[in-house]
C-alpha cells in the first residue's frame, strides 16, 4: 500500500513508526558493535607510522579490516585506523617488519564503545643506518596497496609480481608508464617482475621493461633456457629460483642463467611451514622429518652448489599473496655503501654481499669484509679466521652456527655467545666456504637467519667436491628421464640442454679436489 493515497494523518502515522524502525534498527546494530580509534607511533619519534596488526575475537578467529590492505590473518594500519567491531575481548599483536620489536595486547568492545588507543612501536635496530637494505624477492599483493605495504614493513626493495604465465596485472592501456617507482627517499618497487611455472619449477624474471609470453604451465616445449635466454637480452635482467629443489634448476646453474636462489621462501611462513616439495626433489625424510624439513632440505641443496664451486647468492621472499606470509616475512638484506639506489641495491647482490632473514638480523664481519668476500690464502700452515657478528633480535635464539663446506662446524648455544660476543675463530688448511646462521627456538616454524657465504681459495684454487657434484650429476639424469615430447625434434632440442649440463656437472666431477 502506498502511504501518499490515504488520508495525510494517516501517511504521516505510517512514516514516522518507518522512521521510528530504521531508527530502532539503527540503534540495535549500534549496540551489537564498538568502535576504537587507533593510532601507531615510532616510541623514538612520536611520529604516526605504519604497520601490521594481526588481530583475534576470543574464539582465536583473525577479524580483517578490508579498508585497509589486507591479507589472510593480518591488515595495515596506516599510523591512524578506526577499527569497527562487534562485542567481545580481542587480541593482538602488531609489527613493523624484524627491525621494530613486536607489541602484543588485548582489548574489550562494549556496547556503545566508542574510545581510542595509542600503541608505540620501539624500534630494536636500524640496519639502514648501517648500510643493510632489505628487500622481498617473491610479492604477489595487489600494485595499488604496495606503497601502503612497504611502508607498514619498513622495507626498501620489492620487484612486485604482475605477470606469470598464463596470466597479468596488465593490458597493453593500463600498463605504467614508468617501470621503476620510488616512493619516500628510499623505497623502490619495480612494477614488471614475472613468475613462470612449469615441470622444471618455478622462476621469477625481475628488472624487465614489459611481461613476457611464458605459455602453459604444463608445456616441456620450447626449453625453459630459451625464455630466460630471451629475458636476458634486457640489461639488468635477474632470474631467481624460487625454490631450491625445483627440477630444473642443476640444469639452468650448469648454463650459468640463475643469478639468486630463495633459501628462504614462502613455504616457510611466519606460523606454518608447507611441508613438500610437489613438483621438485623430494627430499629423504628421514633425513629431514617434520615440518621443518622443507626448509632445511632447501639450506642442504644450497650448500651443496656451494661446495661445487659455484657463487650463487642466496635470496629470500614471502610468497605474500599466494602464501599466507605478510609482504617482507622473508626478507634479503642487501649492503650497500653510500645512498642507496634500485641499481647499487642489484649490483651489491650480485656481489653477494646479503644476508637473509625471517627473523634474526645479522650484520657480520670477517677481516673487515662483507659476506661474498674471496680470501686468496697460500697453502701451507693452517689460516684463522675471526667472524665479528653483530645480531639483533625480538625472540630468543637458540643457537648460532658456523657452516663450513657444508657441514656445522661449531654450534654454540646462544647464551654461551651472549657471555663474551665472540665466535670461536675459524681454521682453513684448503679452499673453501663457510657462513653464519642464527636459529629461535620456534616450535610451529622454522625461524632463522643465515649471512651469505664468504669463500677462501688456496693458490686461487676453488672448493670442488666430489661428492656434491655426483648429486647434481644424478639430478640432472634423472630430471631428463622425466621428459615427455612425442614431437621427436621438440624432445631432442629439450634434451640437448640436460646433455650439456650433464657434461657440465661430469667435467665437475673430474676436477674434483675434495670429497
Amino acid at each position: 500500500m502506498n502511504p501518499s493515497r490515504l488520508a495525510p494523518s494517516l501517511a504521516l502515522s505510517i512514516a514516522a513508526g518507518l522512521a521510528v524502525l530504521a531508527a530502532f534498527a539503527a540503534g540495535v546494530l549500534a549496540a551489537s558493535e564498538g568502535r576504537l580509534e587507533l593510532t601507531t607511533i615510532d616510541k623514538d619519534t612520536g611520529k604516526p607510522i605504519a604497520c601490521r596488526m594481526h588481530l583475534k575475537n576470543a574464539a582465536g578467529r583473525p577479524k580483517l579490516v578490508r579498508e585497509s590492505p589486507a591479507w589472510d590473518d593480518h591488515f595495515v594500519v596506516p599510523g591512524r585506523l578506526v577499527l569497527k567491531l562487534p562485542l567481545g575481548n580481542y587480541t593482538f599483536e602488531i609489527e613493523r617488519g624484524p627491525e621494530y620489536k613486536t607489541i602484543s595486547g588485548y582489548f574489550t568492545i562494549n556496547r556503545f564503545a566508542d574510545d581510542s588507543k595509542q600503541v608505540e612501536l620501539p624500534r630494536g635496530i636500524d640496519m639502514a643506518a648501517n648500510g643493510w637494505w632489505s628487500g622481498d624477492l617473491d610479492v604477489r599483493r595487489r600494485p595499488r596497496d604496495i606503497r601502503w605495504l612497504m611502508d607498514a614493513e619498513d622495507l626498501h626493495v620489492v620487484p612486485l609480481v604482475t605477470w606469470w604465465t598464463g596470466g597479468s596485472e596488465w593490458t597493453a592501456s593500463a600498463s605504467p608508464k614508468e617501470v621503476l617507482a620510488r616512493f619516500e627517499e628510499n623505497r623502490y618497487c619495480h612494477w614488471m617482475a614475472g613468475e613462470q611455472t612449469r615441470p622444471g619449477g618455478t622462476l621469477l624474471y625481475f628488472n624487465l621493461p614489459r611481461p613476457m609470453k611464458l605459455g602453459d604451465p604444463g608445456d616441456e616445449f620450447p626449453p625453459t633456457l630459451r625464455y630466460v635466454e630471451a629475458a636476458r637480452k634486457h640489461p639488468g635482467a635477474w632470474i631467481d629460483m624460487s625454490r631450491p629443489f625445483g627440477w630444473d634448476l642443476p640444469m639452468l646453474v650448469a648454463h650459468g642463467q640463475v643469478d639468486s636462489i630463495q633459501v628462504a621462501h614462502g613455504q616457510i611462513c611466519r606460523s606454518t611451514l608447507i611441508s613438500t616439495e610437489e613438483g621438485g626433489k623430494g627430499r629423504d625424510v628421514k633425513r629431514y622429518p617434520g615440518p621443518s624439513g622443507t626448509a632445511k632440505w632447501s639450506q642442504e641443496i644450497y650448500f651443496r652448489l656451494l661446495d661445487c664451486g659455484l657463487r650463487v647468492p642466496p635470496s629470500a621472499g614471502s610468497g605474500s599473496g599466494v602464501s599466507p606470509n605478510p609482504v617482507g616475512y622473508n626478507r634479503v638484506y642487501v649492503h650497500v655503501d653510500g645512498e642507496l639506489t634500485y641499481e647499487k641495491w642489484w649490483e651489491n647482490f650480485r656481489a653477494g654481499r646479503v644476508t637473509i632473514t625471517n627473523g634474526p638480523l645479522l650484520q657480520p664481519t670477517v677481516r673487515g669484509q662483507l659476506p661474498g668476500y674471496v680470501f686468496q690464502e697460500k697453502k701451507g700452515p693452517p689460516v684463522e679466521f675471526e667472524i665479528g657478528l653483530t645480531i639483533s633480535l625480538c625472540e630468543s635464539i637458540n643457537y648460532l652456527e658456523i657452516i663450513k663446506n657444508g657441514r656445522v662446524e661449531q654450534e654454540i648455544r646462544f647464551d654461551e655467545y651472549a657471555k663474551t660476543g665472540r665466535l670461536p675463530k675459524l681454521r682453513f688448511d684448503q679452499s673453501g666456504w663457510f657462513l653464519i646462521r642464527a636459529v629461535t627456538d620456534q616450535p610451529k616454524t622454522y625461524r632463522f637467519g643465515m649471512t651469505g657465504p664468504y669463500y677462501v681459495e688456496m693458490d686461487y684454487e676453488r672448493r670442488i667436491s666430489k661428492r656434491s657434484a655426483e648429486f647434481f650429476l644424478d639430478w640432472v639424469l634423472e630430471r631428463a628421464r622425466q621428459i615427455r615430447l612425442e614431437d621427436p625434434d621438440q624432445r631432442r632440442q629439450v634434451l640437448e640442454c640436460h646433455r650439456k649440463a650433464r657434461d657440465f656437472w661430469r667435467d665437475l666431477v673430474s676436477k674434483a679436489n675434495a670429497e
